[in-house]
C-alpha cells in the first residue's frame, strides 16, 4: 500500500483539524471486539495499510505509527514503508508503548480521541485515567470512518443459518437458562451480550461475516421475560426465522441496539462483560449494570459429549485430508517440481473440501520454508512464498472448520535429510509437547501451573520460546478462545473436563528454521483418590504422526519412545479406514514404531 494510503492519513488529519483533535488511536477491531473483522471495519487497514490481525495506529496532527507484536514485525515494516506511518514494537523492552508515546509527543489539554464503539468498557476506562494522569482530555466520539472512507465496504449481508440441536447437543432453551442461572447469582437481571462467537453459541446460529470465524454479525439481549436478537433483516431465511420464533426470540434490526439500551427499565440490572461489550454501547445503558466476565464464555468452553464426539470426527476428516496433502507435497518436492508455501495452503483446503462437512479454514494457514518458519507467525504472498527444495524445514500450522467441529495442528517436516541440529532442536520441542499431553494434575489446576512442562526441555538448554503454550479451541466457532490457557502469564482460570486445548511449544531460530508442533487436547477425569482428591489429565484429540526422521530416537526416555508409538498406533487406526490402499501404506510407514 505505502504512498497510496498517504493521502488517507492527510484526510484524517483534515478530519482531526474540523473537530480540534489532537490524536486519535484506531484499533484494528469491530463493535464486538472480534479477534477477525469483516473488510467493512477494517479501517485501521484502509488507513495505514497494515493488514496484520493484530496492530493499533495512533496519528497525532504532524505523526503517525502503528503498533504490532513481534508475530508481524517484519509484515508491518514492509507494508509501513512510505505510508506516513512508523512501525512501533509492542512488548520489547525499552520500545515506548502507545501511552508513553502520546505522553512524550502531546501538550497539556490535547484531545485524545477514539471510536468508542470500537473500545470495550475496560479500554476506555485504562484510556480515561491516562488521559486523567497526563492533563489530557478523551473523546470517544469521534467516527472519521464513517466521514473520510469514501468507498468503505457494507455490512456483511449474508444469510445465517441454524447449526442444528443434533451437532451442538443442547437447545437454545437450555443455554440460556444456564445462562440466566449464571447471570443471577451475579445479581443482574439480564445480560447484554456483543461478542460474535457467544450469540452464535447462544442460538445456536453461524454465518459467513467474518473470515475463518463461522459467525454472523449481531447484538443479543437475554433476560428470564426478554429474548432480543439484534440482526441485519437481508440476513433471516425462513428457517432462521422459524428458528428463532420456536426459541420465543424477537428480532430487532443491527441499527435499534442502542436505542434499545437507552430506554431499559430503571429497576433492571444488566450484566455487562467491560472486556467484551463497547464503551459506547455501555454508556447507553442508563440503568442498573453489573459489570462482570460473561458467563457464556466459561458454559461453551465445556464442551458436551456431542460436541466432543464430533470434534473427534472433524480431526478423522483433517487427518485424512493431512495425510493425502503431505503425500503429494513429499514426492512433488522430491520430483523437483515447483511448488511453493502457498501451493501446500491451497492443496489441503482443496484436500479438506472433498467432505461435506467442511466449512473453511479456522485460520490463515502458517506455511514457512527454512527461515520464514522463524517468524512465528508468517503468512505467505504471491511475493513472498518461497519455493520448497529438497531439503530444509517446513513448519505447517493449520486448522479447519466443518460442521461438527474445529481443527488446530502445527507439524515440523523435514524435506530432505536433516542436520543434527535440527534433530536435536526437534526432539527437544517435541519432548515438552509429550510432557505436557501425558500430564496429570489435581482438580483447580490453571494452565500457568503446566506450562512450565512443555518449556523444560528448551530451558534445560537455555532456550525458549515467547508465545503461549495452549490456547482454548471452540466447536465450530472461533480457533482461539479462552478462557482457560496454557502460558507463562496468570490466568486464574481453571483447566476442567470437556475443555479443548491447543499445546504447542515452538523453537524458533531466526534467519534459519522454526520448529512447532501442537496438537489438541481434551481435559477428562483421571484418577480419584481418598487422600489427595480428583485428578485431571489430557485426551489428545488430533490425529496425525509425528516426522520420525526428525526424532533423535537417543534424546528420549523409554516411557516418551512407547508414548510416541502409541499415538501412532491411535493415528493409523483411526485414519486408515478413510484412505485408500496407497495412503494407508504411506501412513502405516510414518506411524511405524521408533525403537531407542
Amino acid at each position: 500500500m505505502s504512498k497510496q494510503t498517504l493521502p488517507h492519513l492527510e484526510a484524517m488529519r483534515m478530519a482531526m483539524r474540523a473537530k480540534n483533535v489532537d490524536a486519535v488511536i484506531v484499533p484494528g477491531t469491530d463493535p464486538h471486539q472480534s479477534e477477525y473483522v469483516s473488510p467493512h471495519w477494517k479501517f485501521r487497514d484502509w488507513l495505514t495499510g497494515f493488514t496484520g490481525s493484530n496492530g493499533t495506529a495512533v496519528v497525532t496532527l504532524d505523526k503517525a505509527g502503528l503498533w504490532t507484536d513481534s508475530r508481524y514485525f517484519l509484515q508491518a515494516a514492509e507494508q509501513l514503508e512510505d505510508s506516513g506511518f512508523e512501525m512501533h514494537k509492542e512488548n520489547i523492552a525499552g520500545e515506548a508503548t502507545i501511552t508513553e508515546w502520546l505522553a512524550s509527543e502531546l501538550d497539556e489539554d490535547s484531545i485524545v480521541a477514539v471510536d468508542g464503539r470500537l473500545f470495550s468498557v475496560m479500554a476506555a476506562n485504562r484510556l480515561e485515567n491516562f488521559c486523567a494522569e497526563n492533563g489530557f482530555m478523551l473523546a470517544t466520539n469521534f467516527y472519521p470512518a464513517d466521514e473520510i472512507w469514501p468507498d468503505r465496504p457494507e455490512r456483511p449481508r449474508a444469510e445465517a443459518y441454524v447449526h442444528s440441536e443434533d451437532l451442538a447437543g443442547e437447545t437454545v432453551d437450555s443455554k440460556i437458562d444456564r445462562t440466566m442461572q449464571a447471570v443471577e447469582q451475579a445479581g443482574a437481571t439480564s445480560t447484554f451480550v456483543a461478542s460474535l462467537d457467544e450469540i452464535a453459541w447462544l442460538f445456536n446460529l453461524r454465518g459467513t461475516d467474518v473470515a475463518y470465524t463461522p459467525v454472523v454479525i449481531a447484538f443479543a439481549y437475554v433476560s428470564r421475560r426478554e429474548r432480543v436478537l439484534f440482526i441485519d433483516d437481508c440476513k433471516l431465511t425462513p428457517a432462521v426465522r422459524a428458528h428463532l420464533k420456536a426459541y420465543d426470540v424477537r428480532v430487532r434490526p443491527y441499527d435499534d441496539v442502542e436505542r434499545f439500551l437507552e430506554k431499559r427499565a430503571e429497576s433492571e440490572a444488566v450484566l455487562i462483560d467491560p472486556d467484551r461489550v463497547s464503551d459506547t454501547l455501555a454508556q447507553a445503558i442508563m440503568c442498573g449494570k453489573v459489570y462482570a466476565a460473561s458467563p457464556i464464555v466459561a458454559l461453551k468452553a465445556i464442551k458436551n459429549d456431542v460436541q466432543i464426539a464430533g470434534t473427534r470426527r472433524a480431526m478423522e476428516r483433517d487427518g485424512a485430508a493431512l495425510t493425502r496433502m503431505m503425500m503429494w507435497l513429499k514426492s512433488s518436492v522430491a520430483a523437483g517440481e515447483a511448488v511453493t508455501e502457498l501451493d501446500v495452503d491451497n492443496r489441503l483446503q482443496s484436500e479438506r473440501a472433498k467432505y461435506d462437512e467442511y466449512r473453511g479454514d479456522s485460520f490463515g494457514m502458517i506455511a514457512g520454508y527454512k527461515e520464514h518458519g522463524a517468524i512465528v507467525h508468517y503468512q505467505a504472498t504471491a511475493e513472498s512464498a518461497s519455493r520448497l527444495q529438497p531439503g530444509g524445514l517446513l513448519l505447517i500450522d493449520t486448522g479447519g472448520q466443518y460442521l461438527d467441529g474445529t481443527t488446530d495442528i502445527t507439524r515440523t517436516i523435514t524435506l530432505g535429510e536433516p542436520t543434527a541440529q535440527e534433530r536435536h532442536d526437534f526432539t527437544l520441542v517435541l519432548k515438552g509437547h509429550l510432557a505436557l499431553a501425558r500430564a496429570k494434575f489435581p482438580v483447580g489446576t490453571t494452565g500457568v501451573q503446566l506450562d512450565a512442562l512443555a518449556r523444560m526441555p528448551l530451558w534445560q538448554e537455555g532456550m525458549t520460546y515467547w508465545h503461549g503454550t495452549g490456547h482454548g479451541v471452540g466447536h465450530f466457532l472461533g480457533c482461539h478462545e479462552g478462557p482457560q490457557s496454557i502460558r507463562m502469564e496468570i490466568n486464574p482460570t481453571a483447566l476442567k473436563p470437556g475443555m479443548i486445548t491447543s499445546n504447542e511449544p515452538g523453537l524458533y531460530k531466526t534467519g534459519q528454521y522454526g520448529i512447532r508442533t501442537e496438537c489438541l487436547l481434551l481435559t477428562v477425569e483421571g484418577a480419584k483418590t481418598e487422600d489427595f482428591g480428583d485428578y485431571l489429565q489430557f485426551e489428545t484429540l488430533t490425529l496425525f504422526p509425528y516426522d520420525a526422521r526428525l526424532i533423535d530416537v537417543g534424546m528420549l526416555t523409554a516411557e516418551e519412545v512407547e508414548q510416541i508409538n502409541a499415538y501412532h498406533r491411535m493415528v493409523a487406526e483411526r485414519l486408515r479406514p478413510m484412505l485408500s490402499p496407497d495412503e494407508q501404506q504411506w501412513l502405516d510407514a510414518k506411524c511405524a514404531p521408533i525403537q531407542r
